[in-house]
């Protein structure tokens, strides 16, 4: 898109029908003590191509392209994505298409939004889908505020200490001002949260545990089922890894009440960090409380069919006391992202990522074990898993990057400090045997 500035006549028109005399005059309503005095220091124009050079030279300094091999996860997943996906993204159809204000005028966004919910459902194995969210993040707090409000006579969530610690934040965030207390459940030597530790807790609205964990492990979600459900409180799960459900049985079949998580993996890039795809889902129970848009399909008058706003509950659609969320806006173009991904690569399709997933990631480990790294956990793991390195391992890792482009696993001492030299590794479809022989090599 090109900068198109204003001229000086512009300006000049503009002033004189707002009775302003100058552009500083616009900022009178700031209180001088609050105004910066000096100029800002900003580089003299350059030239189109002069700029085009520059942004090129900038972007060479970041480590982003295929000669990289990204040994990390963590809730940022490297995953191949079909050529289909950018070329029908990319159509002025979905790119530009926005929140339909008039939703039945906009047929093709809501059959988009449609296709999105129903594939979500059946991968997650729940009755509802809402359209969706920022990130995993905020899905997995709507979850828990409903939880909360629900119980009413407790202000209290359990919250597994193995849920994503940037998304731990993000609750918090949202719970803390709010008079809600975030309980946190700690996690056993097998990598696990601790379910002894949870039976003990009372007075707790839900229940939230992340499957596969931060660390990669699978928790046993029938045990907090029967937790939540003695306890007469909602069970929520979440999730980074969306594809580990190509092989993982989903959170519906455990009885889940409420499902959040990232759709990142679902076709679209890391892109630095986001912006992500947050999925929210929940069991007919929880309708009227998931916050949102749901789109329906139905017969005209004419018995055409037709797609139509069936429920939303955000405060752009009703009266702002009476919305469940006011932080649930769509994230069309990934949804429709996740939708073309997902139809893509269909159910057998996407177990087979999943599997080339898991067994990448097993080989990673058998081989690092071999190289006198030492597993830190004994449980099943979907794609990434904790192991103990050496003391010489983190100037290793640096020259690893320096020298072969390769990012060797994260260290989880700044999120967990009882766990130093404790490194995160991660193996996805885009990583080969000879990647991962040349890895272990190198740790030798």
């Amino acid at each position: 898109m090109r900068y198109l500035p204003h001229t000086r006549e512009d300006i000049e028109s503009m002033l004189k029908v707002s009775g302003l005399s100058s552009l500083d005059d616009l900022f009178n309503c700031i209180p001088d003590d609050l105004k910066t005095k000096q100029k800002m220091d900003i580089p003299q124009a350059l030239s189109e191509w002069e700029l085009d050079t520059h942004m090129e030279e900038l972007a060479s300094l970041n480590a982003a392209n295929k000669n990289c091999k990204y040994f990390i996860g963590a809730g940022s997943y490297d995953h191949y994505i079909p050529a289909i996906i950018p070329y029908l993204i990319s159509r002025s159809e979905f790119m530009t298409a926005y929140t339909p204000y008039q939703p039945e005028v906009s047929q093709g966004t809501l059959q988009g939004i449609y296709e999105f919910q129903t594939m979500v459902t059946q991968l997650l194995g729940m009755d509802v889908a809402t359209a969706s969210h920022y990130d995993c993040g905020t899905a997995l707090a709507e979850a828990c505020l409903i939880a909360l409000r629900k119980h009413r006579t407790s202000n209290k969530i359990a919250v597994s200490s193995l849920i994503h610690p940037h998304h731990r934040q993000i609750m918090q965030t949202y719970l803390g001002p709010a008079g809600y207390e975030i309980v946190e459940i700690p996690y056993t030597d097998k990598g696990v949260t601790d379910i002894k530790a949870l039976e003990k807790m009372d007075d707790i609205a839900g229940i939230a545990v992340q499957s596969p964990n931060f660390f990669g492990n699978v928790e046993d979600l029938a045990s907090f089922k029967t937790v939540a459900a003695d306890k007469k409180i909602l069970f929520i799960t979440s999730f980074t890894e969306a594809l580990a459900y190509g092989l993982l049985k989903n959170p519906g079949s455990f009885g889940a009440d409420l499902v959040a998580g990232e759709g990142q993996s679902l076709g679209i890039a890391k892109s630095f960090g986001g912006p992500g795809l947050g999925l929210l889902a929940g069991s007919k129970k929880q309708m009227r409380n998931l916050p949102g848009r749901f789109v329906g399909k139905t017969l005209d008058s004419n018995s055409d069919k037709g797609y139509v706003l069936t429920l939303a509950t955000r405060e752009q659609h009703i009266r702002r006391e009476k919305a469940s969320s006011n932080i649930c806006s769509n994230n069309g173009l990934n949804a429709m992202t996740a939708a073309i991904y997902l139809a893509t690569t269909g159910k057998i399709g996407i177990r087979e990522i999943a599997q080339q997933n898991h067994d990448k990631a097993f080989y990673l480990k058998t081989g690092l074990e071999k190289a006198g790294f030492k597993p830190a956990f004994n449980s099943p793991f979907f794609n990434e898993f904790v192991v103990k390195v050496p003391d010489s391992f983190k100037a290793k890792k640096e020259s690893l990057i320096n020298d072969k482009n390769i990012f060797a696993g994260i260290d989880l001492e700044s999120f967990y400090p009882e766990l130093k030299n404790h490194y995160l590794f991660c193996a996805t479809e885009t990583i080969s045997k000879l990647d991962i022989d040349q890895l272990v090599k190198e740790v030798q």
